[in-house]
């Protein structure tokens, strides 16, 4: 049977209340498009070296919760670091989430009477796009809420298409796990909302389940929402401490990225879903989750918090818009597909993954276009050059040293790499590390690192400047060329210093 024969069948299905006849899974194309991201994503996981998020990651105590972000991904990098402290371990749950993520995906566009080449439409469009490569190879909160968009869209519609409503439940318990990674997940909870409210079917809203859904979702998130409230709701803070950072590129960045976030080959299709969701009759009962995406663009708009906030449910369409895709492609067509499929997987594996050698990377536009790689660059060496100021001190001077980093990362890397070089315990003001450690009044001197020594020129009896981080490799990311101080004696000590160094960003 076609997918469109398929799809024909189905509302007659639906009518009785039992399920939509389904297609078989395309287990062939969909398990060797999930088995070859997870091949490619192993194979390079080492890639140049930690991204900044890992290093700070490594560094968080276990705990319900911190200023910037729920506790699920700092805790999986800390268990995986018992594996081996090196980037491929602490990679392993971002690679699998991005092959569920793919595979949840292939299950929407099935669910919506999608058979064999519509599967494996989505699954080889999706695994080898730009945002699933690029962020799929680092572990970031981003990263590990890959599966959680796809699959509470997938019961969404499932409940819906289906008319089994107990599938909200399911949905509501993805929500509720998803609270310990990111809360982000309630953006697309009102965008559906609201797109309910303008296309319906509005009994949703007081539906018994879709309220069953919500008190699961809070019962299992509870924990994390407790801790949220207890301490005065640190992550809407975050979100405004980031608007205030990026608000204004973000607002400019988002549309282009639309484009670019799954690749421009893939525009077609995921365009195709949306129109396909107002168009088709058969999906008149989710229809809502079309008009919820122009809710999330204004929403992430006014946020101003992050570009690709809008990527899951963007995933969602283009799962979707297989199915009408599939329908287009005949004979020329199919190949034409399959090439620009083809194109778009070389181009995002070749910016997303570390396939040019380090030493020629800064005379290519990667580092450019993917923040991700060149913020892995260079923290052995800048860890090296941080020593190599420290070794210089007197003996006296080492003895009542720390070393302040402006930056997580900075920080990070020194706590990673510092011990094999004598270096002291090292500090920073910048998000939960502000509120981990405070140096100890016996600290005198300290090594001073990155973007804050103008700030912190004032707060010091002294600072003077010895030298400059270089990654040796040409790489312009956020610490390249950033200074190294030596300063001596906090004005008026720690306690009157160290919150004048606190930064959320």
């Amino acid at each position: 049977m076609t997918d469109a024969a398929s799809l024909r069948v189905a509302p007659r299905m639906m009518g009785s209340g039992q399920s939509p006849l389904l297609q078989p899974l395309a287990r062939r194309p969909v398990y060797s498009a999930l088995i070859a991201l997870g091949v490619a994503l192993t194979v390079f996981s080492n890639g140049y070296g930690y991204h900044r998020d890992e290093l700070y990651f490594r560094m968080l105590k276990p705990a319900w919760g911190y200023v910037d972000e729920p506790p699920l991904t700092p805790f999986l990098v800390r268990v995986f670091t018992h594996l081996s402290d090196h980037p491929w371990a602490i990679r392993i749950p971002a690679t699998l989430a991005a092959m569920l993520s793919a595979y949840l995906l292939v299950l929407v566009t099935r669910e919506f009477g999608g058979g064999r080449r519509a599967q494996a439409l989505c699954a080889w469009a999706y695994c080898f796009a730009a945002i699933p490569i690029v962020m799929g190879h680092i572990a970031l909160t981003s990263t590990i809420d890959f599966p959680v968009w796809p699959a509470v869209l997938l019961f969404v519609a499932r409940a819906q298409l289906r008319r089994q409503p107990a599938w909200w439940l399911a949905a509501g318990a993805v929500v509720g796990v998803s609270t310990y990674n990111k809360l982000l997940v309630a953006v697309l909870l009102v965008a559906l909302a609201v797109g309910v409210l303008l296309v319906g079917p509005r009994r949703l809203l007081f539906a018994r389940w879709v309220i069953g859904a919500a008190v699961l979702a809070l019962a299992i998130g509870a924990p994390n929402i407790i801790y949220q409230a207890t301490n005065h709701w640190p992550q809407l803070s975050m979100g405004r401490a980031l608007a205030n950072h990026n608000s204004s590129d973000v607002r400019v960045q988002m549309w282009p990225f639309l484009l670019i976030m799954l690749g421009p080959p893939l525009v077609p299709i995921w365009i195709a879903g949306l129109v396909a969701l107002f168009r088709r009759p058969e999906w008149r009962s989710v229809r809502f989750v079309a008009a919820a995406f122009p809710v999330l663009l204004i929403i992430v708009f006014i946020m101003g918090s992050q570009f690709y906030y809008p990527f899951g449910l963007l995933a969602v369409l283009l799962a979707i818009g297989c199915v009408p895709a599939t329908d287009w492609m005949r004979g020329w067509r199919t190949r034409l597909v399959v090439v620009l499929i083809a194109v778009n997987a070389a181009v995002s594996l070749v910016l997303g993954l570390p396939l040019v050698p380090v030493g020629s990377l800064g005379n290519t536009p990667i580092p450019g276009i993917n923040q991700a790689a060149r913020d892995t660059v260079g923290w052995p060496t800048y860890v090296r050059q941080i020593a190599d100021a420290y070794n210089a001190l007197p003996a006296s001077d080492r003895a009542n040293a720390v070393v302040v980093a402006s930056n997580y990362g900075e920080a990070g890397a020194v706590a990673r790499y510092g011990g094999a070089l004598g270096l002291p315990s090292v500090f920073s003001g910048q998000n939960q590390l502000y509120q981990q450690a405070m140096p100890p009044s016996s600290a005198t001197v300290v090594v001073f690192v990155g973007g804050q020594l103008r700030r912190a020129e004032t707060l010091f009896d002294s600072c003077q400047r010895v030298g400059r981080l270089d990654n040796d490799v040409d790489v312009d990311n956020e610490e390249q060329g950033e200074p190294i101080a030596i300063c001596r004696s906090p004005i008026g000590g720690w306690a009157a210093v160290w919150p004048k160094l606190a930064h959320k960003d």
